[in-house]
């Protein structure tokens, strides 16, 4: 499990931004986001490297 904290989420819509993202760089990965706290939690064998460049190329910012 990997556990991210993007900065720059707002609402529903950069939710979705960041799920496609994740998506793009690992179809099959499991995603689930609180918007609230801003954590994000991909469940795959990706390296955490492809998610943290693929959300930011989405326009957020990761927290290292």
């Amino acid at each position: 499990m990997i556990t991210l904290k993007v900065e720059g989420m707002t609402c529903m819509g950069c939710v979705r931004s960041v799920e496609k993202a994740v998506g793009r760089a690992d179809p099959g990965a499991r995603v689930e986001i609180d918007l609230p706290s801003g954590k994000v939690a991909i469940d795959s064998a990706t390296p955490r490297e492809t998610f943290v460049a693929a959300i930011e190329d989405a326009g957020y910012d990761v927290a290292a």
